[in-house]
């Protein structure tokens, strides 16, 4: 195979080629050989080609080998063998380059195949978009908060809530807000925090978002349960004590003023009579006040919900058979509704009658002086997939400054309201992992819906 050996087979054409173009030089000195002159002339031309192209071989696959990186492609193989030991080195080299862009490449795919599933896969809302508004990368999460299958524009957006549009066209790095949304019947506390960075001459902003509407409530009520626990307490050992020196005092008074009647004066005993009196009323406030603050112990002890499985519709029927009696009585039309009807809810069936029974009875105040009252009682799958309960009326409502405080403890609009029902709901659904919202239009629907 020497033939093959680029080198020898170079160094023949160079003598080749050599000897062709003293032959020419010969033949013109002859001076009567020009069309055979003129043959040779041509053969040098081609010879010249000939090794020319012969040269460029190597510029040839040297190209080609560039070509395949600049279009990563890698699929290619340089096969020269038998052209010398240097060519063979040559093809070694090539194909281990390409052989290393293969693993890299791969390495790299892999490497942006696993982040691509950590981003969709976690629960944490991700989006990636220019200033512009235009949107480069969003996470499955950030479709099911959204409700929506793609998105192209942050702008696009706007019909979910335009104040969280401006606030992540607007926030620049490092920056966080909290935003609130109404989506339809559920209340969303979203956490944004954005970075920005820069890729290939774009400017990226990445943002997060988090829904810590559960968080907030779940803080809101241990902040609650801490301070009901410690006023509960302080007040039960200041009250107690006084409670018990009232009576003490008024058995003393009435004991002394049974056995000394005769040793006092009418003035005297007006004034023992006053005294009784005011013993009287102290001991009746305190009683009444031990009673109170024991009710709002109750806001700290309610029991560990019993979970089973059961139809909202038995759960609806129980309900109705309840306050059939006392809705008919005031004159109101009660509706129930359920879909599907084969809805099945995993929860303590007894707290949750009584979270919805507290529910209808507020209702039921609200309809006093409203023409043709009606009550509604819905279930149904919400736009999350998940099952909720709803509790609608056509009574007073309540006002937006209000709206806002019904389920603080202590907090009532009922003059002889407690203020503990609507708390101790929000308690009940949040050990059930669920939430309870509250809207009204005054004077034409009023809805507390129950999320689980």
């Amino acid at each position: 195979m020497v033939y093959k050996s680029f080198r020898i087979n170079f160094i023949i054409r160079i003598i080749v080629l050599s000897a062709t173009i003293f032959l020419l030089f010969y033949l013109v000195a002859k001076k009567s050989l020009y069309f055979t002159a003129s043959l040779t002339f041509i053969a040098i031309i081609y010879q010249v080609y000939e090794i020319i192209r012969y040269v460029e071989k190597t510029n040839r696959l040297l190209k080609n080998f560039l070509e395949s990186i600049r279009y990563s492609d890698f699929t290619r193989n340089f096969q020269v063998q038998g052209l010398g030991s240097s060519f063979d080195k040559l093809q070694e080299s090539f194909n281990a380059v390409i052989t290393d862009f293969q693993k890299i490449r791969a390495e790299k795919e892999e490497h942006y195949f696993y982040l691509q599933t950590v981003i969709q896969h976690i629960g944490i809302s991700l989006i990636a978009f220019h200033r512009d508004g235009k949107v480069e990368m969003i996470n499955n999460a950030s479709k099911k908060l959204f409700q929506i299958s793609n998105l192209k524009m942050i702008q696009d957006l706007k019909s979910f809530s335009p104040d969280l549009v401006d606030s992540l066209l607007s926030l620049k790095h490092g920056e966080n807000t909290l935003i609130k949304v109404n989506d339809n019947d559920d209340i969303l506390q979203l956490a944004v925090y954005a970075t920005e960075f820069k890729i290939n001459n774009r400017q990226v902003i990445l943002v997060s978002i988090k829904n810590i509407q559960y968080e907030l409530e779940e803080q809101e009520i241990e902040s609650w349960q801490k301070l009901i626990r410690v006023l509960t307490h302080e007040i039960m050992n200041s009250i107690t004590p006084i409670s018990s020196l009232s009576t003490t005092l008024t058995t003393i008074l009435d004991d002394f003023g049974e056995n000394n009647t005769n040793r006092f004066e009418e003035e005297d005993l007006e004034t023992l009579n006053e005294v009784k009196m005011a013993l009287e009323t102290i001991h009746k406030r305190s009683s009444g006040l031990l009673h109170f603050v024991d009710t709002y112990r109750n806001l700290t002890k309610i029991p560990k919900p019993n979970f089973s499985i059961f139809q909202v519709q038995k759960l609806f029927d129980n309900i109705h058979r309840l306050m059939e009696e006392e809705i008919r009585r005031n004159g109101i039309e009660c509706e129930i509704s359920i879909n599907p009807e084969s809805i099945e809810l995993s929860a303590d069936e007894q707290l949750i009658e009584q979270v919805l029974i507290n529910l209808i009875k507020n209702s039921i105040h609200a309809l006093e002086h409203s023409e043709n009252p009606k009550i509604e009682l819905k279930a149904y799958m919400n736009s999350r997939g998940r099952i909720s309960i709803q509790v609608n009326d056509n009574g007073q409502g309540i006002i937006k400054e209000v709206l806002d405080k019904v389920f603080i403890p202590f907090f009532t609009t009922k003059p002889k309201g407690s203020g503990i029902g609507l708390s101790l709901s929000k308690q009940i659904l949040r050990l059930h992992g669920g939430t309870i919202t509250a809207h009204s239009v005054p004077d034409e629907r009023t809805s507390f819906t129950l999320t689980f």
